[in-house]
């Protein structure tokens, strides 16, 4: 009986993860369909603008909100777990104010603070994006609260939808809107800037619908919640308390996650700076920005996306069995979630460098002057998936099991060596943004190593190396492999005619790509990388189980 309820809460868990994994797959799909053309309107100097702005709006986001969703679920699971229905509405109530407070903040100072940004970081037209941009920050942090009470409560669904809603607004709106303003200010000598503010529009347009679709499906939900309350017989935690403990959450994830995001806007912030000191053009310095942002990092944080919605998943569960005492119940679903992010971050990784040229050239056919550039960053930088996706994951681990700290701590340690050695390449070497690859390869990797041996220490996790690291590698070898050759044999094919680059790209791109994706699935259910009750968890392997 016990072993029939504890493997239908691993297939929940699952099925929950998988849910918030795939609405992160279908939003990063999303934005990779209204990027392209989005891409092709701004231009490389409009594109480099856009994703400066980009990178300072995100580190806005992280001190006010971003923590948000992972904190509040943290701490509603928690209490949830010892049937505190009280003090985890409680929480949410706190959370929903201190939200109030920091989003608008935040909104103030990024609007104010536009024109001062725009002088700092020597990008002119930076402040039109960011005075956009600002308002969303207030709507983004009361939006997190939400999604991060009912992902607490163990149901991934709202945030799903809502994300789902949030980035088909923001494709619709964002697109239009570059248009627009491109077509409006066309004679204007910032053009591109204006353009990059069209862009943003969709971002604020997206994240006011997400907001109104969780509300709405909150009030539905709320005589649940007073049904609940009025049962409860617990003692209520007092608000005091209760924002300290929410603020001793907050504040760690605010900081690692800060790290994370404040590497790209420091890399933005030297190779602005350090190419202008070698006699770099400013435009050619915002068309490389924009190619390593937009092209590069666009590509990459596909499969990234998602390590991040299994993380967001995975700390309500965690915490749910730590509170309850369940050791083997949580080390199991450590080891399904950090294998599911390899078993995706490995052919990603593979598949994005040896179809680096069809990808670029069929996504991005408006690159000409910098596509080499683009394509050479991803073949070289492709490896980042793997460690973003399993330093993101661990890192969620950690934090899960309540050692908020340490995370922080390898990301800092991690950050100083990434300002360094960036700094270092950028100014007395000659190689320029594969500086940024080198930065950008080697920070997610130190991380990773440094949360992977805590979690080993701290949790007393051993990690199950033959299936969660060697199958997922030797299944992406083989498939490399056929993708290599398949891709060769298409162009010896083509290249005995002329001017049929974009077909031979694209059958290269579907054919290579296909046959990869058969053999990597095939090894994968060959060698039993995934037991029959995990693939029962996860809806796309569900059917590959047996009986």
């Amino acid at each position: 009986m016990n072993q029939n309820v504890s493997s239908k809460k691993k297939n929940s868990f699952l099925m929950q993860g998988s849910i918030l994994a795939l609405a992160g797959i279908i939003t990063k799909l999303i934005g990779f369909i209204y990027r392209v053309p989005m891409s092709n309107l701004l231009g490389e100097q409009g594109n480099g603008i856009y994703s400066v702005a980009f990178g300072i709006y995100n580190i806005a986001l992280t001190l006010s909100s971003y923590s948000l969703p992972l904190a509040v679920s943290k701490l509603v699971s928690a209490r949830l777990a010892k049937k505190e229905y009280k003090n985890a509405w409680r929480i949410f109530q706190d959370a929903l104010l201190f939200a109030l407070v920091a989003g608008m903040t935040a909104c103030l100072i990024l609007f104010f603070g536009a024109d001062a940004l725009e002088t700092l970081y020597a990008r002119e037209g930076l402040a039109k994006p960011l005075k956009v941009l600002a308002p969303t920050t207030f709507v983004v942090a009361l939006l997190g609260v939400f999604r991060g009470y009912f992902q607490g409560k163990g149901t991934m669904m709202p945030t799903a939808f809502s994300q789902i809603f949030e980035q088909i607004v923001n494709a619709i709106v964002s697109v239009f809107a570059a248009w627009q303003f491109i077509r409006i200010y066309k004679n204007s000598t910032d053009e591109a800037a204006y353009g990059a503010a069209g862009g943003t529009v969709g971002t604020l347009a997206g994240a006011v619908t997400a907001l109104l679709f969780v509300v709405f499906v909150f009030i539905a939900y709320l005589p649940t919640v007073r049904k609940q309350n009025a049962r409860d017989r617990s003692e209520n935690e007092s608000h005091t308390r209760l924002y300290g403990t929410l603020l001793l959450t907050i504040f760690p994830v605010i900081l690692s996650q800060t790290i994370y995001q404040i590497g790209y806007t420091i890399d933005d912030f030297l190779f602005g700076n350090l190419m202008a000191e070698h006699q770099i053009a400013d435009q050619v310095i915002s068309s490389l920005q924009g190619v390593f942002n937009t092209q590069y990092n666009l590509l990459i944080n596909l499969p990234v996306a998602v390590a991040s919605a299994m993380a967001a998943s995975t700390i309500p569960s965690i915490v749910a069995s730590g509170v309850q005492g369940r050791r083997k119940e949580r080390n199991d679903k450590i080891r399904v979630v950090v294998k599911m992010n390899m078993a995706i971050a490995f052919p990603s990784a593979v598949g994005l460098a040896l179809l680096s040229r069809p990808i670029i050239t069929l996504l991005f056919p408006s690159l000409v002057t910098y596509r080499d550039v683009a394509v050479n960053l991803l073949l070289t930088g492709s490896t980042a998936v793997i460690f973003y996706a399993l330093s993101t994951i661990t890192g969620a681990v950690l934090q899960g099991g309540n050692y908020m700290r340490i995370p922080v701590i390898h990301s800092a340690v991690s950050l100083t060596i990434h300002i360094a050695v960036v700094y270092v390449l950028l100014k007395y070497t000659e190689l320029g943004v594969y500086a940024l690859i080198i930065g950008n390869v080697s920070f997610p990797t130190l991380v990773s190593l440094l949360n992977c041996i805590s979690v080993h220490k701290k949790m007393g996790y051993r990690w199950e190396m033959k299936r969660t690291f060697f199958l997922p590698f030797f299944a992406s070898v083989l498939m490399g492999v056929v993708i290599f050759l398949t891709n060769y044999l298409v162009q010896l094919i083509f290249s005995m005619f002329e001017g049929m680059e974009a077909a031979c790209n694209m059958v290269s791109l579907v054919c290579a790509g296909g046959l990869g994706v058969f053999v990597y699935g095939a090894v994968i259910l060959g060698t039993r990388c995934f037991s029959k009750e995990e693939m029962r968890g996860i809806p796309l392997l569900r059917k590959f189980a047996g009986s």
